[in-house]
């Protein structure tokens, strides 16, 4: 294993391991610490967080100008009141920065889910364009309702033509004669 870390000590394109801290590396988990981060930043957006942080400024101010049995903590320019906004302020803003970011990738996840439900959906609308498109031009060549009719009428005006040329020839011929047949072809013998 030395030579191992003899040649990995060697490489410059490989980063050094870290040494051995008396404490070592907290152990953190980015989810749980971003769900806290939102949670503040959610917090620190209500009216309810700017409610108590006025009261609480309001009162550290008069308790320091009036003072509790002349005792006064942080006096006039209330340096140490600056000192506690301005700690929150440099904690908060990194805080609402993580939840802003982590905000940016979860839109950023449903606009890749819109996108390609969006695709899908032009893609199946295009498909049924197709087959609708393919249905008029198959439609257009059945024969309508109008066409048959058209049809049907001729053909039963040939018909009574044929009725009534056959009826008039019937009345020449005894009645016990059969109509002549349409095909005449070699007689028997």
């Amino acid at each position: 294993m030395s030579s191992e870390r003899a040649s990995r000590l060697a490489r410059l394109d490989q980063p050094r391991e870290a040494s051995r801290s008396l404490f070592g590396r907290p152990a953190m988990d980015p989810d749980t610490f971003g769900r806290f981060a939102e949670k503040f930043a959610r917090y620190m957006g209500t009216a309810k967080f700017l409610v108590y942080m006025t009261v609480f400024v309001l009162l550290w101010i008069a308790f320091n100008v009036v003072g509790i049995m002349n005792h006064k903590w942080d006096v006039y320019p209330f340096i140490f009141l600056t000192l506690m906004l301005s700690l929150q302020a440099s904690y908060a803003a990194p805080l609402i920065l993580l939840a802003q970011n982590r905000q940016t990738d979860r839109d950023r996840v449903a606009l890749e889910q819109d996108r390609a439900s969006y695709e899908r959906n032009l893609a199946d609308t295009e498909f049924l364009t197709r087959e609708v498109a393919s249905l008029r031009i198959a439609l257009r060549d059945m024969a309508t309702r109008d066409y048959l009719r058209s049809e049907l009428r001729s053909l039963l005006d040939e018909m009574e033509q044929r009725g009534i040329q056959m009826s008039v020839e019937g009345s020449r011929l005894p009645p016990s004669a059969d109509p002549p047949l349409a095909f005449e072809g070699p007689k028997p013998t």
